[in-house]
Parts: structure tokens; sequence; C-alpha cells
């Protein structure tokens, strides 16, 4: 199972829809961790599935899903009612409530992915405001089996190898 995560496009259209474009023959699921400031029923947001960020005014989106994948359950949300600027640990508390492998947020605009405590957190970035880096990033995640494989990309396409990483979970 492929899966596109998108975070923190704030106001973004045409990479929004050049992103989508790209992956969407090659995945399976689409998500976008909030901060999207569009109405989730606009076209460039057509097929994925989202929550509510902090910079989300007047949305109906929930502000976390939890979502089955095969037998993998993942957990998403935006980040900023777990404080994920200051630390993941509440985050990954939750993730543990809710008996999930992934946990994929944004709010911290800080692309990366790590495993703690057996949940992998994956924040794919953000396409427009990135922060700690100059490429603003999107990721797409991987499942096979126990592995699963997180690639960052760039806007344009090009893969970021340096935060590319691949995790066994159980």
């Amino acid at each position: 199972m492929k899966i596109l995560i998108m975070s923190d496009s704030h106001g973004l259209t045409s990479e929004i829809i050049d992103i989508k474009n790209r992956h969407q023959d090659e995945v399976d699921l689409m998500l976008h961790c909030g901060d999207s400031e569009l109405p989730y029923d606009c076209e460039e947001l057509s097929g994925f599935i989202g929550v509510k960020g902090n910079c989300d005014f007047g949305s109906s989106l929930p502000n976390e899903i939890i979502e089955d994948l095969h037998g993998t359950t993942l957990y998403m949300t935006h980040g900023h009612l777990y404080n994920v600027k200051m630390s993941l640990m509440n985050l990954k508390y939750r993730a543990i409530e809710t008996n999930a492998k992934i946990a994929c947020y944004g709010h911290s605009h800080i692309a990366g992915a790590e495993l703690i405590d057996g949940v992998v957190l994956i924040n794919p970035g953000s396409i427009r405001l990135p922060v700690l880096r100059r490429q603003k990033t999107y990721a797409i995640l991987e499942m096979k089996d126990n592995l699963v494989n997180v690639t960052f990309f760039e806007v344009n396409g090009h893969i970021v190898n340096e935060l590319t990483k691949e995790f066994s979970i159980e």
C-alpha cells in the first residue's frame, strides 16, 4: 500500500494539483495533515482525506482520523492539539491509545520520520513554508508486510534522499 502525505500547504493550489497529478495513479490513499487553508470540497483537495489544522478556520474537518490499512492502524492529526512543536510524546501516546503503528502529523513544518516505542511518526514537512531546511516537502509512505518505507519529495518531484527512511513494525 502506498500513501501520499502532505501538510501545511497554507493556501497553495497549483502545487497541490501538480503533486496529486504526479502520484495519484501510483498511490492508494492521499492524506492532508491540515493547514491547507482551502475549503475541503475544493477541486485541489478532491481525493484527499484531511484533518483540520489550526489555520483552517471555519473548517468542518475532524481533528483526527483513524484508518485501518489492511490490519495496520494509521492515526492522523495536525499536531497543534498535541504540542508537537515541543515534543512528540503526546502524539505518540495518542497513537498508542488508538493502537496505531503509524502517526501522520504536521504543524511544525519540520519534515521527518522516526520510530518511537513501536510507532512510526511522520511529518511530511510543508510545501509552502519549510522549517530547518530549504526544501518544500511532502512524503510517500509505502507499506509491505512489516516494512514501512517513507520517501520524501520536493514539490518538483525530486527525492530528498537524506530524509528517506525504512522501518520495521510489528
